[in-house]
């Protein structure tokens, strides 16, 4: 695949996702690290700008909320909310919600080239590779020191791979992608519970 080729395919990503106004997709989060491997799974909102809903159902509930400023990170099982805002989040789902808008992966993933050692999920798909800077937090740039797209024949990304320097992986599979529906800013809202304490701050693990 030449440079040029690369190119044109980062544009055309560019290009579909700068034009929606929001996504409804089933992900699935597989963390690769010490330890057994992490499988969780459920349903993402994206709405622009920069609101997103993770909506964990397996193997336990969480919910990941964004209205674009603020950030709630809810445990219903520990009855634990914790709230910061999008700008001081520290947290690898972040990049996801600059999908919609202004994304240019040439910007984001510095180096763009195709990974040719490892095949794609389809063999229709193309996977590329980056340095990230720009979406991923400054604080976070020694986390993730290479992300792997895998781009569909249709310019949708259906993989997302970001690899830490310790050989750690945290991988995002997205299935059922639904483009432009319509999506109440409620859904991006949070109210907690009764008696359920908010913790101002990092969101943690």
């Amino acid at each position: 695949m030449q440079a040029q080729d690369i190119h044109q395919l980062a544009q055309a990503v560019d290009s579909h996702y700068n034009h929606l106004r929001s996504l409804q997709t089933d992900f699935t989060e597989i963390y690769r690290g010490d330890g057994p491997e992490r499988v969780e799974s459920g349903t993402l909102w994206l709405k622009k700008p920069r609101k997103m809903r993770w909506e964990y159902r397996s193997p336990k509930e969480k919910l990941f909320i964004s209205d674009g400023q603020a950030v709630w990170f809810y445990l219903p099982a520990e009855r634990q909310l914790r709230k910061t805002t999008l700008k001081k989040l520290d947290d690898l789902r972040s990049p996801l919600a600059f999908l919609l808008g202004k994304t240019k992966l040439e910007n984001e993933l510095r180096g763009l080239s195709k990974v040719v050692d490892q095949s794609p999920l389809s063999p229709d798909n193309t996977l590329l590779r980056g340095v990230p800077q720009g979406i991923v937090p400054q604080s976070m740039a020694g986390q993730a020191n290479e992300v792997q797209l895998e781009i569909t024949p249709s310019d949708q990304i259906v993989r997302i791979v970001l690899m830490e320097p310790d050989g750690a992986t945290t991988e995002f599979r997205f299935a059922g992608w639904k483009e432009n529906l319509e999506l109440s800013d409620s859904r991006f809202q949070f109210t907690p519970p009764p008696g359920v304490e908010t913790v101002e701050g990092e969101l943690g693990p």
